[in-house]
């Protein structure tokens, strides 16, 4: 019961802090440009029923929501579409994701979906989410193969990372530099 009460808790923080709410753009990272993104769309009658990874409602507003396998945009990043200027946030996944670099944007309707079929376009990374919170949110999800593929790769760009890190410290030459400056 406790750790229902925990991760319901975690859920609700998590719909607050990457739900529809705007940001100030104060609080946003630099941009970063990424060329070329592969762009689907889908919409609530597809199956999720107005709800997001996090249970909270699809957004179709100011910052729209979108999908994508959370181990190559993790959940809470933020980005714009170049061409459009429409801003999305991952907060949501998909099993034909998986492994790729596609990008699912949500559509209010079913003939904004078709409109936007598929697009290569591309994006302003307003702000990178978080590969920590990604973790908490899928952890309790491991039984479904999908999830457990997430995970998986989440936790070995993690360890990667750890390991770059060390090496870095352990380097004596950019320990060296690192006096310098």
């Amino acid at each position: 019961m406790r750790k229902r009460l925990n991760l319901t808790l975690a859920g609700i923080v998590a719909c607050f802090v990457v739900g529809c709410a705007t940001q100030s753009k104060s609080n946003l990272a630099a941009k970063q440009r990424m060329h070329n993104v592969r762009t689907t769309a889908y919409t609530h009658s597809e199956g999720s029923e107005c709800h997001n990874a996090l249970d909270c409602r699809l957004c179709g507003q100011q910052v729209m929501s979108a999908a994508s396998d959370w181990s190559r945009f993790p959940l809470g990043t933020r980005f714009r579409i170049a061409d459009t200027n429409e801003e999305y946030i991952i907060d949501d996944y998909g099993t034909a994701l998986l492994g790729t670099d596609t990008i699912d944007l949500y559509k209010p309707s079913r003939l904004d979906m078709r409109r936007w079929g598929v697009r290569h376009v591309d994006i302003d990374i307003l702000q990178w989410g978080s590969e920590e919170q990604s973790l908490k949110v899928l952890a309790p999800r491991v039984k479904h193969s999908c999830v457990r593929q997430m995970v998986a790769s989440l936790r070995q760009k993690k360890k990667a990372q750890q390991k770059k890190e060390l090496v870095a410290s352990l380097d004596p030459k950019k320990a060296q530099q690192k006096k310098k400056t």
